[in-house]
């Protein structure tokens, strides 16, 4: 499984994003050099696709996968890709407000702290679908980081088209989201026009 482990701010800073969201607060106080430089199309098809491989934290090989399977549904590709990559159960945990950033969504994911519809579930990458229901499980309910959750019961990255219920550590599903529905700064027409060549 491939890990990125890049410093979070000087990466956001390369590819023209802010670390919000991954979840962080702040900003790099530097600035980065490479933004004079002008981008070819390539290059800019390129780092579109860049952004939404690291807000994510998909590796080339699913982000790809990801794409073929977009091409495949009705509607915009680009959209559906976002979509997709929306429904990930780790970003679901972000998104829900049951982790603070993505890398700990992740983490908790891959711990096996995680129901889904009440099984056991540790892959980061699993879509989910409209009425499940995620929860943290019962001997993962004491730890430090879910205490602190059901405390400041407040969502990092909360979203319409989730039902949040921080004080019971559970969230559901109630319906996939729209691309308005998607914050993130992608433009995933450029991503479609990177593949399609």
């Amino acid at each position: 499984m491939a890990v990125s482990r890049d410093p979070i701010f000087k990466r956001c800073r390369s590819l023209g994003i802010s670390p919000a969201y991954l979840g962080y607060s702040g900003e790099s106080k530097r600035t980065n050099s490479n933004q004079r430089r002008k981008l070819s199309e390539y290059g800019m098809q390129q780092r579109e696709k860049q952004k939404a491989k690291f807000i994510y934290g998909v590796s080339e090989k699913q982000f790809r996968s990801y794409y073929e399977k977009a091409s495949k549904m009705q509607g915009q590709t680009g959209e559906n890709l976002i979509i997709l990559c929306e429904r990930r159960l780790d970003n679901i945990a972000f998104r829900s407000g049951l982790a603070r950033t993505r890398r700990e969504a992740r983490q908790i994911v891959t711990h096996g702290h995680l129901l889904v519809n009440g099984k056991s579930v540790d892959i980061p990458s699993i879509l989910v679908n409209e009425g499940d229901v995620i929860e943290v499980k019962e001997k993962s309910r004491s730890s430090q980081l879910f205490k602190a959750i059901k405390e400041t019961n407040q969502s990092f990255g909360v979203v319409s088209w989730l039902d949040s219920d921080l004080e019971n550590l559970k969230v559901k599903v109630t319906n996939f989201p729209t691309r308005e529905d998607i914050d993130i700064p992608v433009e995933e027409r450029m991503i479609v026009e990177f593949y399609s060549k």
